[in-house]
């Protein structure tokens, strides 16, 4: 006997937005995801990637098409359960950090999902010590570095404990040093993840497959590798590696 088959933690069909002024950034996307699974969604700046990202946890509302997590529709009414189990980190660090502390910023996804007590303060010191901010709980998230806000960011979110990260430009604005740490960090992360960028090296870093996305659909899906040494596809698409840049899995 055969138990049951597993929901996939994403599944996007059809899927199409359209903006108030008419602008379609979604034309129809079918994208699936798999539990455990470490995703790259590629593509220029006005693709719709980040449009797509803010369908998985209800931010935005389909005009067509569904998207469900874990076999659970997103809708208003599931919205609660959906934003639980999926968990945003915006490039923006301002978008998430806003409270006076460190800490009190990390407290509060958890708490407005009612975690109180020892248990909200168990999670914030998870939260912390998974980013290496342990340290820094009690200062002002405004004097903290790009690095070690983007990192904070991504604490907020890991607090609530979900399912799925969904990472946007994750890369954007670092130093070195910090791409390389925050790197270290979300690789450390038991969870699926999906990492919204044009950053391609950075990109096959942290996943193993991608989708590429353009003009509101999902023109290529693979291996990172394959999309990424196809250098036709690339250049039809608007994105470029580094000169010199290593394929990984490809012999240069």
């Amino acid at each position: 006997m055969t138990g049951p088959i597993e929901a996939p933690a994403v599944r996007v069909e059809g899927l199409r937005h359209v903006y108030p002024d008419g602008h379609v950034a979604l034309a129809g996307v079918d994208l699936t995801v798999g539990a455990g699974e470490r995703v790259a969604v590629l593509g220029p700046n006005g693709a719709g990637k980040t449009t797509l990202m803010l369908h998985l946890n209800g931010v935005l509302e389909a005009t067509a098409g569904t998207v469900h997590i874990g076999g659970t529709p997103v809708r208003r009414t599931t919205l609660a359960d959906i934003r639980r189990r999926v968990g945003l980190v915006f490039q923006d660090p301002d978008d998430q950090l806003f409270m006076p502390t460190v800490a009190q910023d990390v407290a509060f996804g958890p708490a407005n999902f009612g975690v109180r007590g020892d248990e909200l303060a168990a999670r914030v010191r998870r939260a912390l010590m998974t980013v290496s901010l342990t340290d820094e709980a009690d200062r002002s998230p405004t004097h903290l570095s790009a690095g070690q806000r983007r990192r904070a960011a991504l604490a907020t979110v890991l607090a609530c404990e979900p399912e799925i990260l969904v990472l946007d430009e994750p890369s954007a604005n670092l130093d070195p040093v910090a791409r390389r740490e925050l790197a270290e960090t979300v690789a450390g992360i038991d969870a699926t993840t999906i990492v919204v960028t044009h950053d391609l090296p950075y990109a096959a870093q942290l996943c193993e497959r991608a989708v590429i996305v353009d003009a509101g659909v999902v023109v290529a899906d693979g291996p990172i590798g394959d999309l990424l040494s196809d250098a036709d596809l690339l250049a039809a698409h608007r994105l470029e590696l580094p000169w010199g840049f290593a394929i990984p899995g490809k012999i240069t």
